[in-house]
Parts: C-alpha cells; sequence; structure tokens
C-alpha cells in the first residue's frame, strides 16, 4: 500500500480534474458512454468550462443545483462544470419516487433541475418532474447546448488554457460543499449528505493509495451505477478519472443483456457493481464478453458464493468493498493479496476507527470513523442552509463489525439484530444460513413483533419450494440454534432499490402484509 498524503486531497473537484489533465496528458481518454464517443481530459476540461458559464448564468454562487440525469457523458460534464463555476451539484435519485423526491427538493432548497428532455422522455418521468418542477426552473441542456456559440466555443478554449485562474475567481475552497447526496432511504425518511470537495478527492486519492499497483492508469473502469449513488460517483467516475483511468458510464444496471457487450466492447477491466446485478451480468453474458475484466469491486451487499463462481469462469476475482454514503462512500477494501471471502478488506489508508460495545453481542462492536473522506455533515431538516456535522469529526456506521489482522468483516447492521426471547440474533447470520442451503435463490430475513417473544424472525425468499423443515434440518446440521430458524417462510420476490441495494423498509412492509393474509 502507497503512502497517503493527506496535503494532496485539499483541493477542489475541479482542480483535481486539472491535475488529472496536467499530469496524464489532455489527449488522454477520460469517458466513454453508450454513445461510443471517447472524451479526452482536455475535452472534458473544455466543455466543462463551456457548460459551467452558461449554467452560472442561470443560478447563484453557492445554489444547490438538482441534478436529474443518468449515467452518460453529460453528468460528468454538469458536475465539473458546475464545481468550476462555485455551484454545489445536488445529484437527485430518479428512483426514489415523487415523495422522496419532494423531500430531497425541500432539504437542499433547489431552485434550479438540470436534466435532459431525452431522458425524461425516455425515462417515462415526465409527471414526476412537472410535480418537482413547481416554482422551480428547469433547465434543459438540449436548450444549453443549442445556445452553445462559436463565440462561447473559444472563450471556452481559451479559458481551458488558463483553467486555474478562471476556476480561482469561482473561491471555491476544499472544505467547502462538493456535493449533495441523498441516502437511499431502505431504512428510513432518506438525509441530505453534503460531501466536501476535499472529501471527494480524498476518497478517490485513497482508494488509490490503498490499491497501489492493482490499480494502473490502463485500466477501464466499467460502471452502471447511478451517480446519484455515492459508490456510482466516487468510485466508479472520481476514483477513475483523478486517478488517470478511463471511466465508462452505463445508463441503466439493470440492462443484464447489453452490459455484458458494451464491457466486451471497451474492454473493461475493472468493473463496478452489486451482487444482485453481478449474478445478472454473468448469466446473461456470451462466453468471451467478460474476460477482459480482471477485478470487480462489489459493494452495498454481501457477494454470495454463488456470484463467485459464476464470475470465476472469466478468471475474474471479486473484491468487496465496504462504505457508507457519509464517508465518500468508501471505508475499506479487499485486495488479491488479502481476498478473503465474506470480508470487505482492510481500511483505506487515512481513516481512524473504533469498535463501541453493543449490550447482547458478544462479538465485535459498532464501527465509528473518522477520516478526510468523512462528511461535512447532514443539511438539518429543521434549519434550511445549515449543516450538521458529526460530533469531533466521528461517523457512527450503525454495523457491528469485527476487525482480524487489519481484515474488516460485517456481522451485520445493529438495526438488523433481532430480540428474540431475550437473546440478540443476528439477521445476516440467518441469511448467510439460508444461502448456504439454496445457494441459486436471494433471500432475507426480516423481524416482526412477536407478542410472546418480542420479535419473531420470518424469512422472505424468491424459492419457489422453500421449506421450513428442510431449512431446520439445515440449521441443526450446521449448529444453529432453533431459535435462530425462521418462524415463517414467505416467498415472493425480493424489492431492490435504484442503487442495487435491498430495499429492507420494502421487504419489512411486504412481510407484515402477506403474514396478514395468511
Amino acid at each position: 500500500m502507497a503512502d497517503f498524503d493527506i496535503a494532496r486531497t485539499r483541493k477542489s473537484l475541479f482542480g483535481a480534474l486539472l491535475d488529472a489533465r496536467d499530469r496524464f496528458g489532455r489527449n488522454k481518454i477520460a469517458l466513454e458512454d453508450l454513445e461510443r464517443q471517447p472524451v479526452s481530459f482536455g475535452r472534458l476540461v473544455l466543455a466543462s468550462l463551456v457548460l459551467g458559464r452558461k449554467l452560472a448564468g442561470l443560478t447563484k454562487e453557492r445554489e444547490h443545483v438538482a441534478v436529474l440525469l443518468p449515467n452518460v457523458q453529460g453528468i460528468a460534464v454538469t458536475l465539473f462544470g458546475l464545481n468550476a463555476f462555485g455551484r454545489v451539484p445536488a445529484f437527485l435519485n430518479f428512483t426514489a419516487g415523487l415523495k422522496n423526491l419532494k423531500a430531497a427538493c425541500e432539504l437542499a432548497q433547489i431552485q434550479t433541475i438540470v436534466t435532459s428532455r431525452r431522458f425524461i422522455e425516455q425515462g417515462k418521468l415526465d409527471d414526476i418532474l412537472q410535480a418537482l418542477g413547481e416554482g422551480r426552473r428547469i433547465v434543459w441542456l438540449e436548450d444549453v447546448r443549442a445556445s452553445i456559440t462559436s463565440l462561447d466555443k473559444l472563450r471556452g478554449l481559451v479559458e481551458s488554457w488558463f483553467a486555474r485562474s478562471v476556476h480561482a475567481r469561482a473561491g471555491v475552497r476544499p472544505d467547502d460543499p462538493g456535493v449533495v447526496l441523498f441516502t437511499s432511504g431502505s431504512e428510513g425518511k432518506p438525509k441530505g449528505v453534503v460531501l466536501s470537495n476535499a472529501n471527494l478527492v480524498a476518497n478517490a486519492y485513497q482508494v488509490k493509495a490503498h490499491a497501489g499497483d492493482v490499480l494502473t492508469p490502463d485500466d477501464v473502469f466499467f460502471n452502471p451505477l447511478p451517480i446519484f449513488h455515492s459508490f456510482g460517483l466516487t468510485a466508479g467516475l472520481l476514483t477513475a478519472v483523478l486517478n488517470g483511468m478511463k471511466s465508462v458510464l452505463y445508463p441503466s444496471p439493470l440492462h443484464y443483456r447489453q452490459i455484458p457487450k458494451l464491457v466486451a466492447g471497451t474492454r473493461a477491466t475493472i468493473m463496478l457493481a452489486t451482487d444482485t446485478f453481478l449474478q445478472g451480468y454473468a448469466r446473461a453474458a456470451d462466453e468471451d464478453d467478460l474476460k477482459s475484466v480482471r477485478y470487480v469491486i462489489a459493494g452495498a451487499e454481501r457477494v454470495k458464493e454463488e456470484t463467485r463462481k459464476l464470475w470465476s469462469r472469466y478468471g475474474t476475482v471479486i473484491l468487496e468493498g465496504y462504505g457508507a454514503t457519509e464517508c465518500s462512500p468508501v471505508v475499506a477494501c479487499s485486495l488479491p493479496d488479502s481476498n478473503r471471502p465474506g470480508s470487505v478488506g482492510g481500511f483505506l489508508p487515512g481513516i481512524e476507527w473504533r469498535l463501541e460495545p453493543v449490550e447482547g453481542i458478544h462479538e465485535g462492536g459498532r464501527l465509528h470513523v473518522r477520516g478526510p473522506n468523512v462528511m461535512t455533515g447532514y443539511l438539518n431538516p429543521d434549519a434550511p442552509g445549515q449543516i450538521e456535522p458529526p460530533a469531533d469529526g466521528w461517523h457512527d456506521l450503525g454495523d457491528i463489525v469485527t476487525v482480524d489482522d487489519g481484515i474488516v468483516t460485517i456481522r451485520g447492521r445493529a438495526k438488523r439484530f433481532a430480540k428474540v426471547g431475550g437473546e440478540m440474533v443476528s439477521l445476516a447470520a440467518i441469511e448467510a444460513m439460508a444461502q448456504g442451503l439454496w445457494p441459486e435463490s436471494n433471500h432475507v430475513v426480516v423481524a416482526l413483533p412477536d407478542p410472546r417473544k418480542g420479535e419473531q424472525i420470518v424469512l422472505v425468499t424468491d424459492k419457489p419450494d422453500a421449506d421450513r423443515d428442510v431449512l431446520l434440518a439445515h440449521a441443526r446440521a450446521e449448529g444453529f440454534p432453533e431459535l435462530w430458524v425462521p418462524k415463517a417462510i414467505l416467498v415472493s420476490g425480493i424489492p431492490v432499490l435504484g442503487s442495487g441495494k435491498i430495499d429492507y423498509a420494502a421487504t419489512v412492509d411486504m412481510a407484515r402484509r402477506l403474514q396478514a393474509m395468511l
């Protein structure tokens, strides 16, 4: 692992892009997307200056500008363009539903939404945008592009040679807000997370320092994960581009047949995805589609053994990572020489950590971290414009983990332990048990209220013939107490968020309804 210099992270996002351009060359390719028209570092800086100046004319300094776009080159140009002129992109999760989108816009005091007609039409988001647009300005990228004159392009070209001076006039400091992201709301109401410029730059540099020679300037990242999700933003876009690698953006992780074809076409070597999506790609791919992929960096949910087997036929190694939006997001990541399936690797350089004991849990503790990638804070819902910073810089990740020889293993969300008959039971451990019995299916374990035992455990599975007696026999053979065996099994599809994570809130709600019907 290379040394990590925190002082290097004290810069803006656009400043870090200029550093990458100057270090790796104006002609090196930085971006590609579905259209297959690669963009060099020089072109990315130029496009960001031209678009950024246009958007600056429509917005105020330091304004939170909502960005409602898919993973195409335009979203990266919008991000760097807004940053170049001192605006703060607030990325909206277009899969979150109108209620959550409205709450996000109110929380971040959104007055302007940047989007694309083509995207709104293809995504059938007209009604949602109309509702969000009440009292707000909608800026269509197609109109902005049409308004760009030859003079604008000439000015941008000149400014690209003096980009640092142009950016300096915006007065963007490292600790100023870089982006606003909204947590997925998988366990409650979404929060507005403010990540500073330095947070994002630090995390991109931390990942590279942690990986060392595993990542090279010749690597090509394939990123189908939405940029409104911190994994897609930092791991998929910023880690690649700010470290001189190409990022290939793809607009939807759900296109299981198309994605392997584009992976083959772009000869991608690094892929980012969640377990759910990885299974879909491996099953839909033709024999040679994925053979260029050396490493998959998987996050957001535990990787199943079945998924590893599917990818091993391509010679691909799956490396599990771990993080949270509040940490920009990466906290730990496995490396090839210390890749223990089931763990999430070592902490990134520059991160302090501590485990706090939890009553009733005898193995591990609740993880708290502090470091240059830990957020500025949450937007205060009761005081618009104010940010609530983490106490003394420490963020409580809400996960129970163990750390062995520096390797982190997640035992479960603190919220995902149930109290049954006075004993703390890990829902994640029961899911792993079910996965061991039925590896080709997906399983979620939830806890529902029980008048006698406090809580009862229910398994939600997409295995049509799942049988409790078979599960009970398997649990006994594996040494699990009977208390840990789900009281009921409900067969159903499992709700998933746009980010690829399991939607636990929706799963619990569905389990309650199914159980009431039974």
